[in-house]
């Protein structure tokens, strides 16, 4: 009786824990929101010169891929919840020194900014193994797949946010916008605050296997694979098309629909995805992910309309949204308990640590080559990552890992 009363109690552990990390999820994904609603277009307006135009997204990216190994560093001396505080204080600091940029022109500090948003992000990327932790192995993929979920509430959150806000200081567009994004982060603050996350036992800490033998498994290179692939294409991509829809002389009202249908898309389809893994396995998943990510390449390549711009974004965000899960699920299945600090941060700083090149890369491709060309970038990792996944598939079904 003892042992059952112990399960339920770990059980409404764990459902309480997901239906807090899916509030700060829906309040996290408000910070990227606004920034990649905007963040191309001030950059525009106070950079240098137009190639530097998506300048503050990349160095984002940069600040969610150098923000990896510490959180798993903070996450594995102190808990995962010192990291989710120390990470929602970078995002108040994030919104206060970009509305600040944005007043006096600073494109050096609206970039130190996205820098910082980029650390708050890097934080929330742990709020989908967090939600893992303690978690039964059928209920993981599910746990992962709500806290994404919350992700729905941040798609329409943002750029909300944005339209509502934007004009509030004219001349100084968006500023106003980055205010409430500083405190849409105080709020996710006091929401971790009350995160079961106990600090990890100190002999967890030296236990384990080495991390060079963990990430040499076939298993886990096909997951980081997929998951840097998938993340990678869909920022590539997200990142150009505001600006893009901007140079197609578009209003800045139908780039943020498209942003906010995009975000809907990514986490949208998390309220189901998690059960097509455990009824199909993550291997079908990931791929069925990758493969919509190349068909909205292709329609990006297809028309500049507002409609094609819409759909492509959509359909990109569930490709990203089966894809990314995906692989995380399967890398939830590559290490022990004890690792999983130092595994799951290792594997977000290969995906973002990837995911800051091909950002670099895509406001220069958009402004020396164009729109299709950014579209058509994609295809290449894509098929890349598809037979890597399914080399690791067959040879798993042929000789399972122990």
């Amino acid at each position: 009786m003892t042992a059952i009363t112990s399960e339920v109690r770990d059980d409404h552990k764990v459902h309480s824990n997901v239906a807090r990390l899916a509030v700060a999820q829906a309040l996290t994904g408000a910070n990227t929101a606004v920034i990649f609603a905007t963040g191309s277009i001030v950059g525009a307006a106070i950079a240098p010169n137009m190639s530097l135009a998506t300048l503050p997204l990349s160095i984002y990216v940069v600040g969610m891929a150098v923000g990896t190994l510490p959180t798993g560093w903070v996450s594995r001396t102190y808990g995962r919840r010192i990291a989710f505080l120390i990470g929602a204080g970078f995002g108040a600091i994030c919104g206060a020194l970009a509305a600040i940029a944005i007043i006096l022109k600073s494109f050096p500090l609206f970039c130190i900014a996205t820098f910082c948003g980029g650390l708050y992000a890097s934080v929330a990327l742990s709020y989908r193994f967090a939600a893992a932790d303690g978690a039964s192995e059928a209920f993981r993929p599910k746990a992962i797949s709500w806290v994404l979920a919350g992700g729905i509430f941040a798609g329409v959150l943002g750029p909300q946010l944005v339209q509502w806000t934007m004009d509030f200081w004219a001349p100084h567009l968006f500023a106003a916008s980055f205010v409430i994004q500083a405190a849409v982060a105080l709020v996710a603050m006091a929401v971790l605050s009350t995160v079961h996350a106990p600090r990890p036992a100190k002999t967890d800490l030296h236990r384990g296997r080495p991390l060079t033998a963990i990430i040499g498994q076939r298993d886990f290179i096909a997951a980081a694979l997929c998951g840097t692939v998938a993340y990678t294409m869909m920022n590539l991509v997200m990142t150009s098309a505001p600006l893009a829809m901007r140079l197609c002389g578009l209003p800045i009202s139908d780039s943020n629909f498209g942003i906010q249908w995009h975000i809907v898309a990514m986490y949208g389809p998390s309220f189901f995805t998690g059960s097509l893994i455990a009824r199909f396995g993550a291997p079908v998943i990931v791929a069925i992910g990758l493969a919509l990510e190349a068909t909205a390449a292709a329609i990006g390549m297809s028309g500049i309309t507002p409609m094609h711009f819409w759909v492509m974004l959509i359909v990109l965000g569930m490709g990203w949204n089966f894809g990314f899960i995906g692989a995380s699920a399967l890398v939830v299945q590559t290490h022990r308990p004890e690792e999983r600090n130092k595994v799951q941060a290792f594997n977000d700083f290969l995906v973002f640590g990837m995911m800051a090149i091909g950002s670099f890369a895509s406001g220069q491709l958009l402004a020396d080559f164009g729109w299709t060309i950014v579209n058509a970038v994609v295809f290449p990792p894509v098929a890349v990552a598809l037979i890597c996944l399914g080399v690791a598939h067959v040879m798993r079904r042929r000789a399972p890992s122990l």
